[in-house]
């Protein structure tokens, strides 16, 4: 179900910039959303780890460098990997006091898993075990393309509406363009279509690494316990994250804007933890 809905969304956004495309310019149009669609798509499936790492200076973890953070990291990443038959990704610290982690990479032989200092500190190993058990999730569901993919179609839709207000209305309507009638819609409605398109995709990609992480741990308990952690702390000490980047982590960052936080990608984390306690209600 969370595949279908997601394929259904993808296309929604998909066809939500081939229209805007068409109503801004008609058939040239159409084919100029066609292959910024694809270019982005392109540009996101590729690139889209390298843009993020770099974002927040992540620095590769190995034995000969972090040892520390290594010895903890590697034993419960790779007791996790054979469990739910994923290759070894490559472990990454961010040296930020803000509690957080996410995986990114286009598939399962090219993902990584970037933790913050400060969810080492923070969590112990049942709940820290719980969290990469989760961005595990995200990569053995491919989630990490799929959000990209998203974020990628609607920036996409977001360029339109900005060429719209200032060229939208300039085409002829034999040409079958919308016009000033296009222009609007792609200025006002489509970037808040795509906005709500998107966080649903966001929001059901997050249940669904939920629950692979209380499958492979045998138990919710471990991830429960470091969303509530997760939840205060970053509360606390908010991360400067990217709003680009916001969908990857696994709570929102908080970036000291109620507003912001109004249109999150991520569910309510009093929501997340619900659906944990059905499963291990289920489970006993």
């Amino acid at each position: 179900m969370n595949t279908l809905k997601t394929a259904l969304l993808l296309g929604l956004l998909s066809g939500l910039l081939l229209l805007g495309g068409q109503m801004m310019g008609g058939r040239q149009g159409l084919w100029v959303g066609l292959m910024l669609a694809a270019a982005m798509n392109f540009a996101s499936y590729f690139f889209s780890d390298k843009i993020a790492l770099s974002m927040y200076s992540a620095q590769p973890v190995s034995e000969q460098e972090n040892w520390d953070v290594y010895r903890r990291l590697a034993p419960l990443v790779q007791g996790l990997c054979q469990r739910i038959q994923l290759p070894m990704p490559r472990l990454w610290l961010i040296k930020e006091g803000s509690p957080n982690a996410f995986a990114t990479g286009r598939n399962p032989a090219h993902a990584s898993v970037a933790v913050t200092s400060g969810i080492l500190q923070v969590m112990n190993d049942r709940e820290l075990e719980g969290v990469l058990a989760h961005e595990l999730g995200h990569v053995q569901n491919r989630d990490i393309l799929i959000s990209s993919v998203a974020a990628t179609l609607a920036a996409a839709i977001t360029f339109l509406a900005r060429m719209a207000f200032f060229f939208g209305g300039r085409r002829d309507d034999e040409e079958g363009g919308g016009g000033a009638l296009g222009g609007l819609f792609m200025l006002i409605l489509a970037p808040i279509a795509a906005m709500l398109i998107q966080m649903a995709i966001s929001r059901t990609r997050e249940f669904g690494a939920d629950a692979t992480s209380a499958r492979v741990t045998g138990s919710p308990s471990g991830l429960i316990s470091a969303l509530r952690k997760l939840e205060a702390w970053s509360q606390r000490v908010p991360m400067d994250a990217s709003p680009a980047t916001a969908h990857m982590f696994i709570i929102k960052p908080f970036t000291g804007s109620s507003l912001l936080r109004l249109f999150s990608t991520h569910p309510p984390t009093e929501a997340r933890i619900a659906r944990l306690q059905a499963i291990e209600s289920l489970s006993h």
